[in-house]
């Protein structure tokens, strides 16, 4: 009984940190100026393998281009002990801009984030190139009592990412005229 109390409150725990993530990625693109959207294909490492569908919103400063913020979700498809799993996860980004006052031309961004799933949530650093190829590593912390198939999903934690920008589908479906 003491143990299934511990499993519902980790349950919880985990639920209210991805409502968390979901309501400051929801203010974030309320208090900025553009927004642009993407599908996001990718690997990620957390102590197995994992391919990632999802979408993404990047959202850019009213005032400067030297910082973007990226808010995103997703779903996680891998085999753990021989059974095919499904995790949802969301994920927030802080992209820098090292090159003060060059928008288009510059090639890449340094960025901080933190995901989270529903078995764990990881901080990582890494490099975006033009904003559409992404590398990133980190930690994950796995939450109390939460395992995939009985795998605890924490450690090291690497993660690939090509961004393709929703604008240009939009504008080709568009008649012409």
């Amino acid at each position: 009984s003491l143990t299934k109390m511990k499993a519902t409150k980790s349950i919880l725990k985990s639920k209210w940190s991805l409502l968390l993530a979901f309501l400051f990625g929801f203010s974030l693109s309320h208090a900025q100026n553009t927004s642009y959207t993407m599908i996001s294909v990718g690997y990620a490492y957390q102590n197995q393998s994992f391919g990632e569908v999802g979408g993404k919103l990047f959202l850019t400063q009213k005032d400067t281009d030297n910082v973007a913020f990226r808010v995103g979700a997703s779903a996680l498809m891998g085999a753990t002990n021989g059974k095919f799993a499904i995790m949802p996860k969301v994920q927030g980004d802080i992209l820098f801009n090292p090159r003060k006052e060059v928008y288009v031309a510059h090639a890449y961004y340094y960025m901080a984030g933190v995901e989270a799933t529903t078995k764990y949530f990881a901080p990582y650093l890494g490099i975006s190139l033009f904003g559409l190829f992404d590398i990133t590593g980190g930690y994950a912390f796995s939450y109390p009592n939460q395992t995939l198939y009985g795998k605890e999903l924490k450690g090291f934690r690497l993660g690939v990412t090509f961004n393709i920008p929703t604008e240009p589908f939009k504008n080709s479906s568009k008649p012409k005229g």
